[in-house]
C-alpha cells in the first residue's frame, strides 16, 4: 500500500472525525459558550450545509488547479479552521470556522477520488477509492470515541487542536509524496447526458432515499450524548464507550452491506430500510435500561450504514453512461438529510419533546423511504428499461 494513499486515508479520517466528534461533545460545547445543547447542534447542521453548497463550489473554483498542490493546501487550510474552532470565543465564531473546515471537506473528497484512482493500476482502483471512503467510517470507529474521550478528559477545544495536528501531519506527507501530476488527468461527461442520468427514477428517487435516511439518523444521532446522559443514565464517561459500540457496528454494517450490494442491489435497500424502521423504533423502548441499549447501538450502528453501499451502488448502475453528476450529488443528499435532521430535532427539542422521543422521528422518516424503496424496486420490476452501458472505470461510489 503506497504511502500516498494512506495519506488520503489519514487525511479522510481527520475530516470524518472533525465532522462527526461534535456529536459526542455538545453537552460540553452548549456549556463552554453559554448555549442550549439544541443550538449547539445547529453546528452539525452548518457542517453539512457547507459540504452540500460549498463543497461543490470550492471544487468548482479550484479546477484548473493542480491537484496535488490544491490538496495540500486544503489540508494546510484544515488545520488553520480547525485552530479556529479551538480558539472561539463564542458560538456564532465556531459557527463559522465549522462552516470554513466544510468546505473544505466537501472539495477535498471530490479531489481525493480522482487522486486515488491514478496512483493504482486500473484493476486496484475500486479499492483506492474504498481506502479513502474507509478514513470516513473509520473516523466513527476511532476517531469519534477518541475525539469524545480527550474533550472530556481535557476540554472540547483540545479535540480541535488535536484533529488540526492530524490533518497537518497528512498534509505534510501528502506534499512530500504525492507525484506532481497526480490526478491531471480526467474525463468529462457532456451536461446534457450527466442531466438525462438524473432523470431515471433510480436516480432521483435515490436521492431522495439517501436524504431522508440521513435525515432520520442525524435526527437521532445529532443528540446522541444527551440521550445515553439524560435517559439512559449513563456516566459521562460510557458515552466514548458506547460510540465506539455505534463505530464498531457501524464497520461491520459497510462490509454487510457490500455483501448485500453483491447479492441483490434493489432487495437489498428494502431489506435494510426494513430494518432500521424496526432499530429506531427499538430505541425508544430500550433506551432506559444501559445494557439493552448498548446492543441496539451495535445493531443500529450496522444497520445505519448499510444501505450505503446497495443504494448508491444502484444509483451509479442507472448512471453508468454518465455517473459525474449524479455521484457528486451522492453526497449533497446525504448532508442535506444529516443539516435537516439535526435542525428538525433542534426545533422539536425547543418545543418540550424531550430526547427519548427522538427515536420516533427517525422512525416516521425511514418508513416514507422506506415505502420509496420499494416503490421505485417495483417500478423497476415492471419496467423493460435496463442500466445503460458505460465506462466501468468512472464509476465512483461516494459517501
Amino acid at each position: 500500500m503506497s504511502v500516498p494513499l494512506l495519506a488520503l486515508f489519514l487525511t479522510a479520517f481527520a475530516f470524518g472525525t472533525a465532522e462527526f466528534v461534535i456529536a459526542g461533545l455538545l453537552p460540553e460545547v452548549a456549556l463552554g459558550l453559554d448555549v442550549s445543547v439544541p443550538v449547539a447542534g445547529y453546528l452539525i447542521s452548518g457542517y453539512a450545509i457547507g459540504i452540500a453548497v460549498l463543497g461543490p463550489l470550492l471544487t468548482l473554483a479550484t479546477k484548473r488547479f493542480n491537484r496535488k498542490t490544491t490538496v495540500v493546501v486544503l489540508g494546510a487550510l484544515f488545520a488553520v479552521g480547525q485552530a479556529l474552532c479551538a480558539i472561539a470565543p463564542n458560538f456564532e465564531l465556531l459557527m463559522a470556522a465549522r462552516v470554513f473546515v466544510s468546505a473544505l471537506h466537501g472539495a477535498f473528497f471530490g479531489m481525493a477520488f480522482v487522486i486515488s484512482t491514478g496512483l493504482v493500476p486500473p484493476e486496484r482502483r475500486g479499492f483506492a477509492v474504498a481506502l479513502v471512503l474507509s478514513g470516513l467510517t473509520v473516523s466513527n470507529v476511532i476517531g469519534v470515541p477518541l475525539g469524545t474521550a480527550i474533550g472530556q478528559l481535557f476540554d472540547w477545544r483540545a479535540t480541535f487542536w488535536a484533529v488540526g495536528a492530524l490533518g497537518l501531519i497528512a498534509s505534510i506527507v501528502i506534499a512530500v509524496f504525492l507525484p506532481k501530476t497526480a490526478g491531471s488527468e480526467s474525463t468529462h461527461s457532456s451536461f446534457a447526458r450527466e442531466f438525462k442520468a438524473l432523470g431515471r427514477q433510480q436516480v432521483y428517487l435515490g436521492l431522495a432515499i439517501a436524504t431522508l435516511v440521513m435525515l432520520a439518523q442525524y435526527a437521532v444521532f445529532t443528540y446522541i450524548a444527551p440521550l445515553y446522559l439524560e435517559v439512559t443514565r449513563l456516566e459521562e464517561e460510557m458515552v466514548p464507550i458506547m460510540l465506539l459500540i455505534y463505530g464498531v457496528g457501524a464497520t461491520i454494517g459497510v462490509f454487510l452491506g457490500g455483501r448485500l450490494a453483491d447479492w441483490n442491489l434493489g432487495k437489498s435497500i428494502v431489506l435494510v430500510l426494513a430494518g432500521q424502521v424496526l432499530l429506531f423504533g427499538s430505541l425508544y423502548f430500550v433506551a432506559p435500561y444501559p445494557l439493552a441499549m448498548g446492543i441496539t447501538t451495535f445493531i443500529w450502528g450496522g444497520v445505519n450504514f448499510a444501505f450505503g453501499s446497495p443504494l448508491q451502488s444502484r444509483m451509479l448502475l442507472w448512471a453508468n453512461d454518465a455517473p459525474n453528476l449524479t455521484s457528486s450529488l451522492i453526497p449533497t443528499g446525504f448532508n442535506v438529510g444529516i443539516a435537516v435532521g439535526a435542525i428538525l430535532s433542534a426545533n422539536l427539542l425547543e418545543q418540550g419533546m424531550g430526547y427519548h422521543n427522538l427515536p420516533w422521528v427517525g422512525t416516521v422518516v425511514i418508513t416514507i423511504a422506506l415505502l420509496l424503496a420499494i416503490i421505485s424496486v417495483v417500478w423497476e420490476a415492471k419496467s423493460t428499461n435496463r442500466p445503460p452501458t458505460g465506462d466501468a472505470d468512472t464509476i465512483i461510489v461516494a459517501h
